[in-house]
């Protein structure tokens, strides 16, 4: 019997590979000749994606995202990507115990996100925020600590909302020593606030999808009016409130990305540059991954379609 491998460990001519996986991404298609299935597998190491010909009825009906399965097929290159060709495919449980091990997860522990994000929380000294932002993040932490940040693209992993809150919050800071003009209670405010939508907009951490309220109404406008009812339970007003719900809605930088008014306070420019600067250094790590010096990634359609060189140095 052959010894299953991790999809990191797969290369071209590989034949006869076998590994477990979860299945996160499933498209019917069909030929002349037969049904078959489009399959993206993935475990704690990478993703692979995977095509099963002439598909039967029943495994139409059943191969299907979140199930556990083990797998048997041939590895090649097409279009420069790896591929696979399934042979044999077997349901495994699919239990959520089961899914969470072939699942990606923050290179941190979960506490340790909860503490660092709670002592950003703790540094926000301005009465009004504090109490708007903790309430907020002490309500949905257990969701926030183990959300992904999104369904693709980047931190698209267990905990990856939490991990790139935290990076971003240690951005900021060192950001705000640099540039002492920069209020930071505001800054640190918006950050912890401006993907709190996320927890509404995404199904959870396994196989992600877009919920009915996140393809309404999108993450940005559930986050702003998350600060606003708080605010009224808690018959908060001022300016505070109003600076808060701009953080969250220009966060995207520009109208055509999804921010319904562009940053008008310096403190809005600077989130929409940190979130743009830490979600693209995590898609160029993650395309630079198993790359070898002197090499190129494959194009990346989120970093304008670009391939990115892996230096010798």
């Amino acid at each position: 019997m052959k010894m299953s491998k991790k999809i990191q460990e797969i290369k071209p001519g590989d034949n006869g590979v076998e590994f477990d996986a979860i299945i996160t991404h499933v498209v019917n298609g069909k030929t002349n000749k037969a049904p078959y299935l489009s399959l993206t597998f993935q475990d704690a190491t990478g993703l692979l994606d995977a095509k099963l010909w002439a598909a039967t009825p029943e495994q139409i009906a059943t191969v299907t995202a979140g199930k556990v399965v083990h797998v048997v097929g041939d590895a090649i290159k097409y279009n420069d990507d790896l591929q696979l060709k399934v042979n044999k495919l077997q349901i495994l449980d699919s239990s959520e115990e089961e899914q969470v091990k072939y699942l990606k997860a923050a290179p941190m522990e979960r506490e340790d996100l909860l503490k660092g994000i709670r002592e950003y929380v703790a540094k926000i000294e301005n009465k009004k925020l504090n109490t708007i932002v903790s309430a907020l993040f002490n309500e949905h932490q257990d969701f926030y600590v183990i959300f992904p940040a999104a369904s693709r693209n980047h931190h698209e992993y267990v905990s990856g909302l939490a991990y790139h809150t935290l990076s971003m919050l240690q951005i900021a800071e060192t950001l705000c020593q640099q540039y002492e003009t920069l209020n930071r209670d505001l800054l640190f405010a918006g950050v912890i606030m401006h993907d709190l939508g996320k927890v509404f907009e995404l199904s959870g951490p396994i196989v992600p999808e877009y919920t009915m309220e996140g393809k309404l109404l999108g993450h940005i406008s559930i986050a702003q009016a998350l600060v606003e009812h708080c605010a009224k339970e808690k018959q908060i007003e001022g300016e505070e409130v109003v600076l808060l719900k701009h953080m969250i809605l220009s966060h995207h930088g520009k109208m055509e990305y999804g921010s319904p008014v562009l940053p008008l306070v310096k403190e809005a420019e600077i989130l929409y540059l940190i979130d743009n600067i830490d979600a693209r250094m995590n898609m160029m790590d993650k395309a630079l991954e198993g790359v070898e010096p002197g090499g190129f990634t494959k194009r990346v359609f989120s970093l304008e379609n670009r391939s990115f060189y892996k230096p010798k140095l």
